[in-house]
């Protein structure tokens, strides 16, 4: 691996388990095993390492994000599952990039250019979790208005954008599967209020996937 992506390898690390605030350039330098120099030439400091991440985790999540809207899930099958699936991976690539999350006002404070990447990825967020309400709604019932579509996109947009911070309140140890199952099964449920007779029907259905995904994980 060249000297560069094991810069970008060890600081994403070192920043999820330490926290960006708490980890400099120095601690990076040593981690690796490289002079200060050496990472100096590659990268002239910490927001330069930290916006090369973030350009990573944008590209990565926003091709993601666009996926259910480019080709809604329901053209395949429309199951929970699909959806549920969709969302585990959502999730993963933020508890990959997780740094990104835990302190999120005062990252964007710091790094005044993130702003706009990260509101574009709360536009695509949106857009996304609106196509897999439109999804499960197709086969349900009940009809959603406008108000009550856009009402719950932003709920959802808040949960899952937040989602990281308040595990990590909960817990003093981070159990990444336990975590994002966990975040999936707040978002899902969510729904099921809108559901009218068919919501009790959900909610077991998302708890019957939920246990069956921590079993899967923990064997």
């Amino acid at each position: 691996m060249k000297t560069r992506d094991r810069i970008l390898d060890t600081s994403l690390r070192l920043f999820n388990e330490e926290g960006e605030a708490h980890a400099t350039t120095l601690d990076i330098a040593g981690e690796l095993d490289i002079s200060p120099g050496n990472l100096y030439y590659h990268f002239k400091g910490k927001d330069q390492i930290i916006a090369e991440l973030f350009e990573q985790f944008q590209l990565a999540l926003t091709q993601t994000l666009n996926a259910p809207v480019e080709q809604p899930l329901h053209e395949h099958k429309g199951h929970l599952e699909d959806n549920w699936y969709y969302l585990y991976v959502v999730l993963e690539e933020l508890y990959q990039y997780r740094f990104l999350y835990h302190n999120l006002d005062d990252l964007m404070r710091r790094y005044p250019t993130l702003v706009r990447g990260f509101r574009r990825i709360l536009a695509a967020k949106r857009a996304a979790l609106k196509a897999i309400i439109s999804s499960l709604f197709e086969h349900s019932q009940t009809t959603l208005s406008k108000v009550q579509m856009d009402a719950l996109v932003e709920n959802m947009t808040l949960q899952l954008t937040y989602w990281l911070s308040y595990d990590r309140l909960l817990h003093d140890q981070s159990d990444a599967q336990r975590c994002i199952h966990q975040g999936v099964l707040q978002l899902m449920t969510m729904i099921a209020p809108y559901l009218g007779e068919e919501q009790m029907d959900f909610y077991r259905e998302c708890e019957f996937i939920f246990d069956g995904m921590m079993d899967a994980s923990e064997q």
